[in-house]
């Protein structure tokens, strides 16, 4: 009884002396990620599960510091039959899918330009990323004063040229107030696009298009046949991360219209932010912001699977 007490107490020990290293070893590597992991719980999770978890309660104003109800989905239908919900739906769809559109295709006519080798090159590609760099605060503004209807610079020129006969008011009514901030908010995301594509096209292999160039392939061809199946995984994840930032959109919103006129220019999270901000509906403001939670979950889980089946292809 003895004799396996000692080994026992014996094997203990070598257990310890064997964990005392690697624990000494390892232990500063997570000391370091531990203030990492702080902040990710505190300003992202943290958040992100309290906003879901207020979103099935009646929080308003009134009942913030007091006891506040379980109401289920009752948050969400009402959401779903707002008007204003649908509409704001609609913009930021068709808001995203415009300017995603002419962002990756001129992006990529610029990167496929800027590939080339011409004196300047550098000093043009950094003039253009002048307006990804510049804060939309001050973006905003000045197209604001672009598009003003009394001294705006585009209708002085458009009226110069003869193709108005009048001053139009681009932000101030509904049927060209969504148009404009859609132009501002693609000339802001064409830089962002050309620099991560134009640094793909630089990674390709030159042999692949020196082979092909030896076969007999001409230019269009080389770039139908090589370029664009081998730009595939890189344009998608400039569409994917175009597509989140796009739908998030609020700044550009907020500065040029305020969502006016007439809800013109309502798009989700501007809607979201007046419920909680405006109406103090925390609980709605709470459903709408988990709504685009999950549509943009979706559009990450799909670009997720559209990776791997390629990296399986």
């Amino acid at each position: 009884m003895e004799a396996d007490t000692r080994v026992e107490s014996n094997r203990k020990v070598s257990v310890g002396l064997q964990f005392g290293p690697f624990l000494k070893k390892t232990l500063p590597k997570y000391l370091f990620i531990i203030p990492a992991f702080l902040f990710v719980v505190m300003f992202m999770l943290y958040p992100i599960f309290y906003n879901i978890f207020i979103s099935f309660q009646d929080v308003t104003i009134m009942n913030l510091k007091g006891d506040k109800s379980f109401i289920g989905l009752e948050n969400y239908r009402q959401i779903f039959q707002d008007e204003r919900f649908l509409l704001s739906l609609k913009n930021t769809v068709i808001y995203t899918v415009s300017c995603i559109v002419f962002q990756l295709s001129i992006g990529f006519l610029l990167a496929l330009f800027f590939n080339q080798k011409f004196p300047m090159r550098n000093f043009f590609r950094s003039i253009l990323l002048l307006a990804w760099m510049t804060p939309l605060v001050i973006t905003g503004t000045l197209f604001k004063w672009l598009y003003d209807v009394d001294y705006g610079v585009l209708n002085y020129l458009l009226i110069q040229i003869g193709l108005i006969s009048e001053p139009i008011n681009w932000l101030g009514q509904q049927s060209t107030a969504l148009m404009a901030i859609i132009v501002t908010n693609i000339w802001i995301g064409i830089p962002f696009n050309m620099i991560l594509l134009l640094s793909a096209l630089q990674a390709l292999p030159n042999d692949v298009y020196e082979a092909a160039k030896i076969d007999g392939a001409s230019r269009i061809q080389s770039f139908f046949k090589i370029t664009l199946p081998l730009m595939k995984p890189a344009t998608l994840v400039v569409l994917v991360l175009g597509i989140i930032y796009t739908f998030k959109v609020f700044d550009i919103i907020l500065i040029m219209t305020g969502g006016g006129p007439v809800n013109a220019t309502q798009v989700l999270p501007f809607f979201g932010y007046e419920l909680a901000f405006v109406n103090f509906k925390f609980s709605l403001s709470g459903a709408v912001a988990t709504i685009i939670l999950v549509i943009l979950t979706v559009i990450s889980l799909i670009y997720l699977y559209l990776i791997r089946k390629e990296e399986s292809m």
